[in-house]
């Protein structure tokens, strides 16, 4: 096995090689899955309970970023959280003790291996992915009965928890859609079922589910939650883009709509008008072409050893595109522009076969790009983490 083989495989890492195709046809959305992989060993190096005591009791963390929960005892946040906004050590190793959960909020920004999972799993959802950690103590419940409004793949790495699963009160949930507790039945249960370590479950969002430790070891476990964009996000879009061709769109609704007793028959009807245009006007590409570029530029480069290798670029180095980098070749006007993480590069007409010879998958030498100056196009694509040396 590789040092770290959720960057060969990120989905079939979670859930085994080669379930991907059977995955998306039958469960995602749709209804869990539960993965035994009978390998304690598997998420180890992920994450470790002596990782989370270093973190715990070792770093300045702020309210925010560790929190804590009991579903037999609720916890406020002025209980561990002191006048500056730091947590404090000493009471969430108290409240741990009695009970609480200890939750670590957006790990995936203070530890290497989980940006990279994450990043993985980004390249096969197309979506934000960001994680939690939970460690909760022997005999003990975190969170009530819930339902969350993302999917989450559930990584058991360290002792067992009992899991339960109920109905979907609420199909695929909206991000707006957030839980209320005694808003809806929890229905009856449909599934019940123990992580040891190694195992994966996925949970739809809209699922019902509580969960609590198995055994008389703490239960540390990873959530990672899949941040999606929806198909009324992008009918949003291609809405907005119809509206810039379409004058109809953008005239002001009727004075007075907002009085009391105002007539609605027309608006209704130039309303129904209306949709019948968008469905001839609406097209997918320039929406989607907008959703993917906000979608890139909001990645973080995964640009390691950018700062720390400045060597001068020798005419033997060789380079090649990192794996599973986002990018989009535009262009604006005569120049041609790399939508990428963080941002946008902006090239010369001339430099573009160039830019498409480092990026086509195929590694390359500065002498390949056949273009004065070839060594600052390579320095640039690096600093961005977009290609690498091989």
């Amino acid at each position: 096995m590789t040092r770290e083989p959720w960057l060969v495989d990120p989905l079939g890492y979670l859930i085994g090689a080669g379930r991907e195709e059977d995955f998306f046809a039958r469960a995602y959305e749709r209804e869990a899955l539960i993965v035994h992989h009978n390998a304690p060993e598997r998420f180890a190096g992920l994450i470790s309970l002596d990782d989370i005591d270093r973190i715990v009791t070792t770093l300045d963390l702020r309210e925010g970023q560790l929190s804590l929960a009991d579903a037999s005892n609720n916890v406020d946040a002025d209980e561990y959280v002191d006048a500056a906004d730091f947590i404090d050590r000493g009471a969430v190793a108290d409240r741990y003790r009695r009970g609480a959960t200890i939750v670590l909020n957006q790990a995936h920004q203070f530890d290497p291996a989980l940006a990279r999972l994450c990043r993985g799993l980004e390249h096969v959802f197309s979506s934000h992915v960001q994680t939690n950690i939970y460690l909760t103590p022997p005999n003990a419940q975190g969170f009530r009965t819930h339902y969350d409004n993302h999917d989450v793949f559930v990584i058991q790495v360290e002792g067992e928890k009992a899991w339960r699963l109920y109905d979907m009160p609420i199909e695929a949930p909206y991000r707006g859609e957030a839980f209320e507790q005694g808003r809806y039945e929890t229905g009856p249960l449909r599934q019940e079922f123990v992580l040891k370590p190694g195992d994966c479950a996925y949970v739809p969002r809209g699922m019902m589910h509580d969960a609590q430790t198995s055994g008389a070891a703490p239960s540390l476990h990873i959530t990672v939650g899949l941040i999606t964009r929806t198909w009324a996000d992008l009918v949003l879009e291609a809405v907005s883009e119809v509206a810039l061709r379409s004058p109809d769109l953008r005239r002001s609704l009727p004075a007075g709509f907002a009085r009391a007793g105002f007539d609605r028959a027309h608006a209704r009807a130039h309303l129904k008008a209306l949709a019948r245009t968008l469905a001839d006007s609406v097209e997918l590409d320039p929406a989607l072409d907008l959703m993917v570029d906000t979608f890139i530029r909001s990645r973080a480069a995964n640009n390691r050893s950018a700062v720390r290798d400045v060597a001068a670029i020798a005419t033997s180095d060789r380079f090649q595109v990192q794996p599973r980098a986002p990018f989009r070749i535009a262009e604006d006007g005569d120049d041609v522009i790399l939508i990428s993480p963080g941002g946008e590069l902006k090239f010369a007409p001339a430099q573009r076969a160039a830019v498409e010879r480092a990026l086509n998958g195929d590694v390359f030498s500065v002498g390949d790009l056949s273009i004065e100056k070839a060594d600052a196009v390579i320095s640039t694509l690096l600093a961005y983490g977009l290609i690498t040396r091989t």
